[in-house]
């Protein structure tokens, strides 16, 4: 499958980043480009659905609250003393003044604080799926806000979108900083995960969470296990690591204390991940899982999505908000279907469950 060509701003951009790699800590931000936006816009055409015809997400952030959350930047890069739970409400795409040429994108314009119970107990008639995303390096709560919108957006979703941030730098020289962050959030996130668990309006639980986000995900299911056991397993349904900043022997760990419930993870491969691959060389050369080999992954029990062969020439570290097949895939699995093929080239469905 061919890739549009970048245009001219966007190839900078991906010089500019590549250049931090080299001479900063060796990791571009996890956050979405300009050119990615407009291939997310031009790709999700179709009429509102879910989170395009409800705007809304629920935030839960162990940041410290700036201006009492109540303007912009809402939370900062401090950890906070406990975690705040806040609605936002959104302004899509269909709702700007460019939206009949593809440029519009996602807005804030009200963020309200919220008990997490209080979100999903309104409504008791019906139970609503739940899709979490976890972000992951290098970025500040608005990025964030923004690109769990996308995410669910392009996946058109139709249940309660909820994003989990935690407190990163929005720096490409604090990557130590943003992982000790993202550790000290896994209890706030455990918690977060039990009582979405123990709601009654509850439907299924997916996560999709992304880079370092993966780390405190899998930390946090791990923590979640050991507390509830296999009984949990069933509230959740696909739970998506895309391009994992994780080193294997850690990951591998990991998953043999998940036992079963490892089998309901999926990872998001590309071998072409430059930041994924810069991490590795600064880790002493232990691989991350984002850039495993397929084969090596799938002997732990869990499922791969290779997306390797629809990469481009970018840092390819943002395919699950940017490429259609991709989040096709991902759709498949949240959906219980078999996965469609990711790639050209003779990739089958079967290839990558």
């Amino acid at each position: 499958m061919a890739l549009p060509a970048l245009p001219s701003h966007a190839l900078t951009r991906s010089r500019t980043l590549l250049l931090g790699l080299a001479i900063a800590v060796g990791l571009s931000g996890c956050s979405t480009t300009p050119s990615a936006l407009s291939a997310f816009a031009s790709a999700t055409p179709d009429a509102p659905a879910g989170i395009g015809a409800k705007p809304t997400v629920i935030a839960v952030t162990t940041r410290n609250a700036v201006n009492g959350a109540r303007s912009k930047p809402w939370f900062g890069t401090q950890r906070a003393n406990q975690a705040s739970t806040v609605r936002i409400e959104m302004s899509s795409p269909a709702d700007g003044a460019l939206s009949a040429v593809g440029l519009s994108d996602w807005r804030i314009k009200k963020v309200e604080a919220i008990s997490l119970g209080e979100s999903f107990s309104a409504d008791i008639s019906r139970r609503r799926d739940v899709l979490i995303y976890v972000h992951g390096f290098n970025q500040n709560f608005e990025t964030a806000v923004l690109d769990a919108a996308r995410l669910s957006d392009g996946l058109k979703f139709s249940g309660e979108t909820v994003l989990f941030s935690w407190p990163s730098k929005n720096s490409m020289m604090n990557y130590i900083y943003d992982r000790e962050s993202a550790l000290w959030s896994r209890d706030a996130l455990e918690d977060m995960l039990d009582q979405l668990v123990r709601e009654p309006s509850v439907g299924n639980i997916h996560i999709v969470a992304h880079s370092m986000g993966t780390m405190v995900t899998v930390e946090a299911l791990r923590q979640l296990y050991d507390r509830r056991g296999a009984s949990m397993a069933n509230r959740f349904g696909a739970v998506v690591l895309a391009s994992p900043d994780i080193d294997m022997d850690s990951f591998t760990s990991s998953v043999a204390r998940l036992g079963g419930f490892s089998r309901k993870i999926t990872v998001l491969t590309v071998a072409s991940d430059r930041a994924l691959g810069a991490m590795r060389d600064m880790a002493g050369g232990v691989t991350r899982v984002g850039i495993a080999e397929k084969g090596q992954l799938e002997a732990l029990g869990v499922r791969v999505i290779d997306a390797s062969e629809v990469a481009g020439g970018g840092l390819n570290h943002d395919l699950f908000l940017t490429n259609t097949e991709v989040r096709q895939a991902i759709r498949s699995f949240i959906d219980g279907a078999r996965p469609p093929a990711v790639a050209s080239g003779g990739t089958s469905a079967d290839a990558i469950q």
